[in-house]
């Protein structure tokens, strides 16, 4: 495989000033680089040991340790769940475990964990996993139902003012307390162009008309979005909405575009039917997640898919660091991850071509008592993990040789 030209090729076309800002991003570590190339991970991975043995399940298909987060919900709870589906797909029920697992390894350096306790942690978090499936229930975690730090960020959560929100993502508000525009920091949004705020301001009118209150989501600015790794340099946008009108009363949307899943080709199943991949995506995530975003939908803008949902403060995540100075903690936050990815399994069980919950069941109970597959899972991830620093360490050599200059590429 040519990594450079394989990385250029997946990410041609994209806005380049975000660009080059995700390529410097994935010379940082070898645990940013595996966010910001899942294209190579399931290329590499394909169908290997023990995801030939798993049934077919909803898979998130860019797992990763910080692919968990707390968010407030479409009844306005706030919850702690997956919370990236971008690469959605139907696949082994094992991969998405293997690629959370694989993460492991690569932040164990920055978490401070030798090897011996990174395999302890990776197996205690697989058979998290695996006994979540095996009991066969899929629960969910609120602030009523949460423990440990988990508990402590959905207090946080649900203490935020919307208020507080605005004032951090918004310019300085006028005499009456209102926001009219978005802070442009370079960090967290860009300033977009006459151009692409007219283009998102004539959407959001037309799917205004198909909501209860069109005057709800009235544009006063729009901004170019900065978040994630993987998407960075797709088009995205930060919209500050007239929301209720008053003060504080303001929303903040988060539209997106979205691009076929990458783990649909890698994870050898027949994939469903969807209307395009945005729909793909908001139906796969509506069914693993026990309650969805707010304001989560799928659009259409020019004609490509879209999805429009209510930002999330990508703050709202747990702090591993700090975690990982309390090995208790960071194991029950692990462990909590692992019954997460069985419960969201579980909860899309039999839909589209996904295994029942049965079968899902059997599989979490399969090896219980000598844990074969749960070593094989482990040590798969961990040869992985090594291969995805060979592949970093090459694009470190490239990427210090000019080779990911998006300026130059684009001459």
């Amino acid at each position: 495989m040519d990594l450079v030209a394989s990385i250029l090729d997946f990410n041609a076309g994209r806005d380049p000033e975000r660009l080059q800002m995700k390529f410097e991003k994935m010379r940082q570590s070898p645990f940013i680089f595996l966010r910001g190339t899942a294209h190579l991970f399931h290329a590499r991975v394909q169908r290997r040991g023990v995801l030939r043995s798993a049934p077919p399940a909803w898979c998130c298909g860019d797992m990763h340790l910080e692919n968990f987060g707390s968010y407030k919900g479409d009844n306005r709870l706030a919850y702690f769940d997956l919370n990236d589906f971008d690469e959605a797909a139907l696949a082994p029920a094992a991969w998405d475990p293997l690629r959370l697992l694989t993460s492991l390894w690569l932040a164990a350096d920055e978490l401070h964990l030798d090897a011996t306790h990174t395999q302890r942690l990776c197996r205690a978090m697989t058979d998290a996993y695996a006994d979540a499936l095996a009991a066969g229930k899929a629960y969910w975690l609120e602030r009523e139902t949460a423990t440990g730090a988990v508990r402590e960020l959905l207090d946080q959560v649900g203490l935020r003012k919307r208020a507080d929100f605005l004032a951090r993502r918004c310019a300085a508000p006028n005499r009456s307390g209102r926001y009219h525009r978005l802070e442009i920091d370079g960090q967290r949004a860009l300033a977009a162009s006459k151009p692409q705020k007219q283009r998102v301001s004539e959407f959001m009118q037309g799917f205004a008309q198909t909501q209860p209150d069109p005057r709800f989501f009235e544009v006063l600015d729009v901004a170019r979005r900065i978040a994630g790794t993987g998407s960075l340099g797709l088009e995205r946008y930060v919209i500050l909405v007239r929301g209720k009108g008053v003060a504080g009363g303001q929303y903040l949307l988060d539209l997106k575009q979205i691009l076929p899943s990458v783990l649909a080709p890698a994870g050898g199943c027949r994939q469903p039917k969807f209307g395009d991949a945005a729909q793909r995506l908001v139906a796969v995530q509506q069914r693993m997640q026990a309650v969805s975003m707010a304001f989560l939908h799928a659009v259409r803008l020019d004609g490509q898919p879209y999805v429009l949902r209510g930002l999330q403060p990508s703050e709202d995540r747990l702090d591993l660091a700090a975690l990982s100075k309390h090995g208790h903690a960071l194991a029950d936050s692990l462990g909590t991850m692992g019954r997460l990815m069985a419960w969201a399994q579980l909860r899309s069980a039999g839909r589209q071509g996904s295994a029942t919950a049965d079968e899902l069941i059997d599989f979490g109970r399969r090896g219980a008592g000598d844990g074969k597959w749960r070593d094989r899972l482990v040590a798969l991830a961990r040869a992985t993990a090594e291969q995805t620093r060979k592949d970093w360490a090459a694009y470190c050599r490239a990427y210090d040789q000019g080779g990911f200059r998006v300026a130059e590429l684009g001459r």
